[in-house]
Protein backbone atom coordinates (compact mmCIF):
# COMPACT_ATOMS: atom_id res chain seq x y z
CA UNK A 1 0.00 0.00 0.00
CA UNK A 2 1.34 3.41 -0.97
CA UNK A 3 1.31 6.16 1.61
CA UNK A 4 0.80 9.79 0.58
CA UNK A 5 3.43 12.34 1.51
CA UNK A 6 1.57 15.20 3.28
CA UNK A 7 0.89 15.00 7.00
CA UNK A 8 -2.49 15.71 8.53
CA UNK A 9 -2.46 16.81 12.14
CA UNK A 10 -4.58 14.77 14.56
CA UNK A 11 -7.76 16.01 16.21
CA UNK A 12 -9.00 17.85 13.13
CA UNK A 13 -12.34 17.19 11.52
CA UNK A 14 -12.13 15.79 8.01
CA UNK A 15 -14.38 16.92 5.18
CA UNK A 16 -17.01 14.17 4.97
CA UNK A 17 -18.46 13.22 1.59
CA UNK A 18 -21.49 10.91 1.63
CA UNK A 19 -22.72 9.11 -1.48
CA UNK A 20 -26.43 8.54 -0.94
CA UNK A 21 -29.31 7.11 -2.96
CA UNK A 22 -31.86 4.59 -1.73
CA UNK A 23 -32.10 2.95 -5.15
CA UNK A 24 -29.55 0.43 -6.37
CA UNK A 25 -27.80 0.66 -9.73
CA UNK A 26 -27.24 4.41 -9.62
CA UNK A 27 -23.43 4.24 -9.59
CA UNK A 28 -22.81 5.12 -5.95
CA UNK A 29 -19.71 2.96 -5.51
CA UNK A 30 -18.24 3.95 -8.88
CA UNK A 31 -18.72 7.60 -7.94
CA UNK A 32 -17.21 7.03 -4.49
CA UNK A 33 -14.10 5.33 -5.87
CA UNK A 34 -13.50 8.01 -8.48
CA UNK A 35 -13.82 10.74 -5.84
CA UNK A 36 -11.35 8.84 -3.67
CA UNK A 37 -8.90 8.50 -6.56
CA UNK A 38 -9.22 12.20 -7.43
CA UNK A 39 -8.39 13.22 -3.86
CA UNK A 40 -5.54 10.72 -3.61
CA UNK A 41 -4.05 12.13 -6.79
CA UNK A 42 -4.02 15.54 -5.13
CA UNK A 43 -1.92 13.91 -2.39
CA UNK A 44 -4.59 14.09 0.27
CA UNK A 45 -4.93 11.34 2.84
CA UNK A 46 -8.38 9.82 2.31
CA UNK A 47 -10.44 7.50 4.48
CA UNK A 48 -13.35 5.49 3.11
CA UNK A 49 -16.25 3.71 4.80
CA UNK A 50 -18.54 1.12 3.23
CA UNK A 51 -21.93 0.98 4.98
CA UNK A 52 -23.49 -1.34 2.40
CA UNK A 53 -22.66 -4.60 4.18
CA UNK A 54 -24.81 -6.67 1.83
CA UNK A 55 -23.36 -5.55 -1.50
CA UNK A 56 -20.00 -4.27 -0.20
CA UNK A 57 -19.15 -3.04 -3.71
CA UNK A 58 -16.81 -0.28 -2.54
CA UNK A 59 -15.00 -2.76 -0.27
CA UNK A 60 -14.47 -5.16 -3.17
CA UNK A 61 -13.35 -2.22 -5.32
CA UNK A 62 -10.68 -1.30 -2.75
CA UNK A 63 -9.65 -4.95 -2.35
CA UNK A 64 -9.25 -5.28 -6.13
CA UNK A 65 -7.10 -2.15 -6.09
CA UNK A 66 -4.95 -3.58 -3.31
CA UNK A 67 -4.49 -6.78 -5.32
CA UNK A 68 -3.43 -4.80 -8.40
CA UNK A 69 -0.82 -3.10 -6.23
CA UNK A 70 0.90 -6.48 -5.79
CA UNK A 71 1.78 -6.53 -9.49
CA UNK A 72 5.39 -5.56 -10.29
CA UNK A 73 5.97 -1.86 -10.93
CA UNK A 74 2.52 -0.68 -9.82
CA UNK A 75 2.16 1.77 -6.95
CA UNK A 76 -1.40 3.04 -6.65
CA UNK A 77 -2.32 5.33 -3.77
CA UNK A 78 -4.77 3.70 -1.37
CA UNK A 79 -7.44 4.98 0.99
CA UNK A 80 -7.65 3.92 4.61
CA UNK A 81 -10.73 1.73 4.20
CA UNK A 82 -13.28 0.46 6.72
CA UNK A 83 -16.34 -1.73 6.29
CA UNK A 84 -19.12 -1.42 8.85
CA UNK A 85 -21.81 -4.05 9.22
CA UNK A 86 -25.02 -3.54 11.17
CA UNK A 87 -24.87 -4.60 14.80
CA UNK A 88 -27.61 -7.20 14.41
CA UNK A 89 -29.11 -6.56 17.85
CA UNK A 90 -32.68 -7.75 18.32
CA UNK A 91 -33.86 -4.38 19.61
CA UNK A 92 -34.24 -1.94 16.72
CA UNK A 93 -33.60 1.08 18.93
CA UNK A 94 -30.54 -0.51 20.57
CA UNK A 95 -29.19 -1.55 17.16
CA UNK A 96 -29.66 1.97 15.78
CA UNK A 97 -27.89 3.52 18.78
CA UNK A 98 -24.99 1.09 18.56
CA UNK A 99 -24.61 1.56 14.80
CA UNK A 100 -24.60 5.34 15.26
CA UNK A 101 -21.86 5.10 17.89
CA UNK A 102 -19.80 2.70 15.76
CA UNK A 103 -19.99 5.04 12.77
CA UNK A 104 -19.02 8.03 14.91
CA UNK A 105 -16.07 6.09 16.31
CA UNK A 106 -14.99 5.01 12.82
CA UNK A 107 -15.10 8.59 11.53
CA UNK A 108 -13.19 9.80 14.60
CA UNK A 109 -10.51 7.17 14.04
CA UNK A 110 -10.09 8.10 10.37
CA UNK A 111 -10.06 11.80 11.28
CA UNK A 112 -6.73 11.36 13.04
CA UNK A 113 -4.85 10.90 9.76
CA UNK A 114 -7.17 11.86 6.90
CA UNK A 115 -8.32 15.16 5.43
CA UNK A 116 -11.33 13.57 3.72
CA UNK A 117 -13.64 10.68 4.53
CA UNK A 118 -15.85 9.24 1.77
CA UNK A 119 -18.86 7.20 2.94
CA UNK A 120 -20.73 4.86 0.58
CA UNK A 121 -24.27 4.15 1.83
CA UNK A 122 -26.62 1.23 1.07
CA UNK A 123 -29.54 1.39 -1.32
CA UNK A 124 -32.04 1.60 1.53
CA UNK A 125 -32.79 4.13 4.24
CA UNK A 126 -31.68 2.36 7.43
CA UNK A 127 -30.71 4.13 10.68
CA UNK A 128 -26.95 4.02 10.06
CA UNK A 129 -27.47 5.49 6.58
CA UNK A 130 -29.63 8.29 7.98
CA UNK A 131 -26.96 9.14 10.52
CA UNK A 132 -24.28 9.11 7.81
CA UNK A 133 -26.31 11.65 5.85
CA UNK A 134 -26.39 13.96 8.88
CA UNK A 135 -22.57 13.84 9.04
CA UNK A 136 -22.12 14.96 5.44
CA UNK A 137 -20.36 18.18 4.54
CA UNK A 138 -21.02 17.20 0.93
CA UNK A 139 -23.86 14.83 -0.01
CA UNK A 140 -23.80 13.42 -3.54
CA UNK A 141 -26.88 11.65 -4.92
CA UNK A 142 -26.20 9.91 -8.26
CA UNK A 143 -29.34 9.86 -10.37
CA UNK A 144 -29.94 8.09 -13.66
CA UNK A 145 -31.38 10.70 -16.00
CA UNK A 146 -34.96 9.48 -16.34
CA UNK A 147 -38.33 10.14 -14.76
CA UNK A 148 -38.29 6.61 -13.38
CA UNK A 149 -35.24 7.42 -11.29
CA UNK A 150 -36.33 10.98 -10.54
CA UNK A 151 -39.09 9.33 -8.50
CA UNK A 152 -36.35 8.86 -5.87
CA UNK A 153 -36.58 12.60 -5.17
CA UNK A 154 -40.18 13.53 -5.90
CA UNK A 155 -43.60 12.55 -7.19
CA UNK A 156 -44.05 14.19 -10.60
CA UNK A 157 -47.30 14.92 -12.44
CA UNK A 158 -47.29 12.83 -15.66
CA UNK A 159 -49.01 15.53 -17.71
CA UNK A 160 -47.39 18.76 -16.57
CA UNK A 161 -44.14 17.31 -15.18
CA UNK A 162 -44.59 19.59 -12.18
CA UNK A 163 -43.44 18.39 -8.78
CA UNK A 164 -46.32 17.13 -6.64
CA UNK A 165 -44.38 16.52 -3.44
CA UNK A 166 -40.91 15.44 -2.30
CA UNK A 167 -40.17 11.73 -1.91
CA UNK A 168 -39.39 9.81 1.26
CA UNK A 169 -35.66 10.06 0.51
CA UNK A 170 -35.80 13.83 -0.03
CA UNK A 171 -37.72 14.20 3.23
CA UNK A 172 -35.11 12.07 5.00
CA UNK A 173 -32.31 14.32 3.71
CA UNK A 174 -34.25 17.36 4.95
CA UNK A 175 -34.60 15.78 8.39
CA UNK A 176 -30.85 15.06 8.54
CA UNK A 177 -30.11 18.63 7.50
CA UNK A 178 -32.15 19.75 10.51
CA UNK A 179 -30.41 17.23 12.77
CA UNK A 180 -27.03 18.55 11.65
CA UNK A 181 -28.10 22.15 12.22
CA UNK A 182 -29.26 21.30 15.74
CA UNK A 183 -25.77 19.95 16.47
CA UNK A 184 -24.31 23.25 15.32
CA UNK A 185 -22.90 21.94 12.08
CA UNK A 186 -22.66 23.89 8.84
CA UNK A 187 -25.18 23.33 6.08
CA UNK A 188 -24.96 20.19 3.97
CA UNK A 189 -23.98 20.87 0.36
CA UNK A 190 -26.38 18.52 -1.44
CA UNK A 191 -25.47 17.69 -5.04
CA UNK A 192 -27.60 15.64 -7.42
CA UNK A 193 -25.36 14.04 -10.01
CA UNK A 194 -27.14 13.38 -13.30
CA UNK A 195 -25.86 10.19 -14.89
CA UNK A 196 -26.87 10.02 -18.52
CA UNK A 197 -27.48 6.39 -19.44
CA UNK A 198 -27.88 6.96 -23.17
CA UNK A 199 -29.40 9.76 -25.19
CA UNK A 200 -32.92 10.96 -24.46
CA UNK A 201 -35.36 12.54 -26.89
CA UNK A 202 -35.01 16.29 -26.84
CA UNK A 203 -38.56 16.83 -25.53
CA UNK A 204 -37.99 14.37 -22.69
CA UNK A 205 -34.61 15.94 -21.91
CA UNK A 206 -36.14 19.41 -21.75
CA UNK A 207 -38.90 18.16 -19.44
CA UNK A 208 -36.29 16.55 -17.17
CA UNK A 209 -34.32 19.79 -17.09
CA UNK A 210 -37.36 21.83 -16.07
CA UNK A 211 -38.48 19.37 -13.41
CA UNK A 212 -35.03 19.02 -11.84
CA UNK A 213 -34.56 22.80 -11.80
CA UNK A 214 -37.91 23.22 -10.03
CA UNK A 215 -37.07 20.47 -7.56
CA UNK A 216 -33.61 21.88 -6.86
CA UNK A 217 -35.12 25.22 -5.85
CA UNK A 218 -37.83 23.55 -3.80
CA UNK A 219 -35.81 21.08 -1.72
CA UNK A 220 -32.36 22.65 -1.84
CA UNK A 221 -29.78 20.87 -3.95
CA UNK A 222 -27.55 21.78 -6.85
CA UNK A 223 -26.90 19.76 -9.99
CA UNK A 224 -23.61 18.35 -11.25
CA UNK A 225 -22.83 16.48 -14.48
CA UNK A 226 -22.47 12.72 -14.14
CA UNK A 227 -21.24 9.80 -16.20
CA UNK A 228 -22.45 8.26 -19.43
CA UNK A 229 -22.91 4.50 -19.51
CA UNK A 230 -19.53 3.10 -20.57
CA UNK A 231 -18.17 -0.44 -20.50
CA UNK A 232 -14.85 0.89 -19.19
CA UNK A 233 -16.33 1.50 -15.71
CA UNK A 234 -17.19 -2.17 -15.31
CA UNK A 235 -13.83 -3.28 -16.67
CA UNK A 236 -11.83 -1.03 -14.34
CA UNK A 237 -13.67 -2.36 -11.26
CA UNK A 238 -12.05 -5.78 -11.65
CA UNK A 239 -8.60 -4.26 -11.08
CA UNK A 240 -9.72 -1.60 -8.63
CA UNK A 241 -8.81 1.15 -11.08
CA UNK A 242 -10.45 4.44 -11.96
CA UNK A 243 -10.25 6.50 -15.11
CA UNK A 244 -7.88 8.82 -13.27
CA UNK A 245 -5.37 5.99 -12.81
CA UNK A 246 -4.92 5.03 -16.44
CA UNK A 247 -1.71 6.96 -17.00
CA UNK A 248 0.00 5.35 -14.00
CA UNK A 249 3.15 3.41 -14.81
CA UNK A 250 2.96 -0.34 -15.18
CA UNK A 251 -0.76 -0.66 -15.81
CA UNK A 252 -0.39 -1.43 -19.50
CA UNK A 253 -3.67 0.33 -20.23
CA UNK A 254 -3.95 2.11 -23.57
CA UNK A 255 -6.28 5.08 -23.71
CA UNK A 256 -8.81 5.26 -26.53
CA UNK A 257 -11.20 8.08 -27.39
CA UNK A 258 -13.95 6.65 -25.16
CA UNK A 259 -11.57 6.48 -22.20
CA UNK A 260 -10.49 10.08 -22.70
CA UNK A 261 -14.10 11.27 -22.92
CA UNK A 262 -15.05 9.32 -19.79
CA UNK A 263 -12.08 10.68 -17.87
CA UNK A 264 -13.14 14.19 -18.81
CA UNK A 265 -16.58 13.46 -17.35
CA UNK A 266 -14.93 12.49 -14.07
CA UNK A 267 -12.89 15.70 -14.01
CA UNK A 268 -15.97 17.79 -14.79
CA UNK A 269 -17.76 16.18 -11.85
CA UNK A 270 -14.87 16.85 -9.50
CA UNK A 271 -14.75 20.50 -10.57
CA UNK A 272 -18.52 20.87 -10.24
CA UNK A 273 -18.48 19.50 -6.70
CA UNK A 274 -16.04 22.25 -5.74
CA UNK A 275 -14.43 20.53 -2.76
CA UNK A 276 -12.59 22.78 -0.31
CA UNK A 277 -9.06 23.61 -1.31
CA UNK A 278 -6.26 23.19 1.25
CA UNK A 279 -6.21 26.85 2.26
CA UNK A 280 -9.93 26.70 3.07
CA UNK A 281 -9.40 23.57 5.16
CA UNK A 282 -6.58 25.24 7.06
CA UNK A 283 -8.63 28.37 7.64
CA UNK A 284 -11.52 26.33 9.04
CA UNK A 285 -9.28 24.34 11.36
CA UNK A 286 -6.21 25.83 13.01
CA UNK A 287 -4.90 22.33 13.62
CA UNK A 288 -4.69 21.53 9.90
CA UNK A 289 -1.29 20.55 8.57
CA UNK A 290 0.32 21.35 5.22
CA UNK A 291 -2.24 20.02 2.77
CA UNK A 292 -1.11 21.79 -0.39
CA UNK A 293 -1.84 19.56 -3.38
CA UNK A 294 0.85 18.81 -5.94
CA UNK A 295 -1.54 18.61 -8.89
CA UNK A 296 -4.98 20.03 -9.61
CA UNK A 297 -7.86 17.67 -10.17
Amino acid sequence: MVENSPKVMPERRPHIIVIGNEKGGSGKSTTAMHLIAGLLQRKFHVGSIDLDAGQATLTRYVENRRQTNTEPGIELAMPAHRRLESSGLDSASAAAAMDKDRLDQCVASLAETNAFVVIDTPGSVIPISRHAHSLADTLITPLNDSFIDLDLLASVDPETHRVRHPSRYAEMVWEQKKARAMRGGKAIDWIVMRNRLGSLASRNRAAMDRTIDELARRIGFRVAPGFNERVIFRELFLRGLTLLDLREKGLGQRLNASHVAARQEVRQLLRAIGLPNPSQLAQNDRNAGNLEPQDPI
